[in-house]
């Protein structure tokens, strides 16, 4: 890059916007149509929702109070910088719990989506409502704008679940995700929640026997709809790895490993690191009364969604006294205690992966590999057919045997 002379900072920055921006599409998308709403699994929405608010508002408060006594900023610039730190990054979150408990990784799954979703509703209500003369001001504003944003994200959801039903083409589905990344700059050019739209979206075309009641279930079809999902998913989430991968390599061009000898800035960031697994602690132990809070305890790493918040700090809150390097190193600190985390955690709380022998099936192991459910299918047809063929046996012999007995009576007759 210094050869070539790329060493302008608004051309990375926007590069990190742009990519940022797109991959935060496609990872709230791919989380979204992998939630599936039903009664039991309520629970685990409402909980997850409010562990997320609640550590969001006090991370983001007991970071802006550290970053206040330490760099002496204003505390509402400090808020502005605390609340992308404050934020549990869904991109790092959804590809490491795949292998925890069901329950356990939808609540994590749930959890760093709704952390997503409402650190950049508070972050963008902060920033928009800087110049706001009142408090009044600001809370009437944030309740419009959920309101407005909801309504019109159910509108286009359902608007889009059934015009993609009706194209046969096979090339639709990126039509559709540009459809979705139009409507989320669309949403911000409004000031709204473009995200709730992309997560509406998502939830509504993985439960559409649930939105569709009534007489709507005339206008679903529910065969096309189960295919287009079914490529979506592929296609979110192959997606969604490139654009990640490609955003963390122009992120790294950025990066200053001298920060990490600085023991200043590296004694706030591991303070900040600090204040984000208390707050966890007592939180998870709250709303997790009597269950196991591990590893979702470990779990609370930041990154892309962090990285993305913190380049869309408007100029006039931008601060000369905050260190940026700390967020290289909160980013990762947090990553390497979620790896430790579900490497010692990750067994005890994750899927088993030995089954029985004999080819027994438990409903709460693993799937067994396809050759072994063949192996297992093959051997209890040829037991099955060797049982017929005995039972077969049995019946020509005991036939067999009537026809000698009714002939030999025959005979003495006669």
């Amino acid at each position: 890059m210094e050869y070539y002379d790329i060493q302008d900072e608004n051309v990375i920055g926007g590069t990190l916007e742009i990519l940022g921006i797109v991959g935060l599409i496609m990872i709230v998308l791919e989380a979204a149509i992998d939630l599936e709403l039903s009664k039991e699994k309520w629970p685990i929405i409402w909980k997850s929702f409010l562990v997320a608010l609640i550590s969001l508002v006090g991370c983001s408060f007991l970071i802006s109070l550290i970053i206040n006594q330490f760099f002496h900023e204003d505390p509402y610039i400090s808020l502005v910088y605390a609340i992308p730190l404050a934020v549990v990054s869904s991109a790092i979150v959804i590809p490491s719990v795949g292998r925890l408990l069901e329950e356990k990784k939808e609540f994590m799954i749930y959890e760093s989506t709704f952390s997503d979703i409402l650190g950049i509703m508070f972050f963008s209500f902060l920033t928009q409502n800087a110049d706001a003369g009142s408090i009044d001001t600001v809370v009437y504003g944030v309740v419009g704008n959920i309101f407005i944003t909801v309504t019109i994200a159910f509108v286009v959801s359902y608007g889009l679940v059934m015009l993609f039903q009706r194209i046969d083409s096979k090339v639709k589905l990126f039509l559709l995700i540009s459809i979705l990344i139009l409507l989320y700059a669309l949403g911000k050019q409004l000031h709204l929640s473009s995200l709730v739209i992309i997560l509406v979206f998502g939830i509504l075309i993985n439960n559409c026997q649930l939105f569709f009641f009534g007489k709507l279930k005339k206008w679903i079809n529910q065969k096309a709809v189960d295919n287009t999902l079914e490529d979506l998913h592929l296609v979110t989430r192959e997606s969604a790895f490139v654009i990640r991968t490609f955003f963390f390599v122009v992120f790294g061009t950025t990066i200053n490993l001298k920060a990490l000898m600085n023991l200043e800035i590296l004694g706030v960031s591991l303070l900040i690191v600090a204040s984000f697994f208390v707050v966890r602690f007592i939180v998870l132990k709250v709303f997790l009364w009597g269950k196991s809070i591990q590893p979702e305890l470990f779990i609370n790493p930041r990154g892309l969604i962090t990285i993305l918040l913190f380049f869309s700090i408007p100029v006039e809150l931008t601060s000369t006294l905050f260190n940026s390097d700390i967020i290289l190193i909160v980013i990762l600190v947090t990553s390497v205690i979620m790896t430790w985390g579900l490497i010692k955690y990750g067994k005890k709380h994750g899927q088993p992966e030995k089954f029985k022998l004999h080819f027994d099936i438990d409903a709460d192991m693993a799937p067994l590999p396809y050759f072994v459910e063949r192996m297992s299918d093959d051997s209890h047809i040829k037991e099955t057919s060797n049982d017929k063929s005995e039972d077969a046996d049995s019946k020509k012999s005991v036939t067999d045997t009537d026809d000698s007995e009714t002939i030999d009576s025959e005979e003495s007759k006669g």
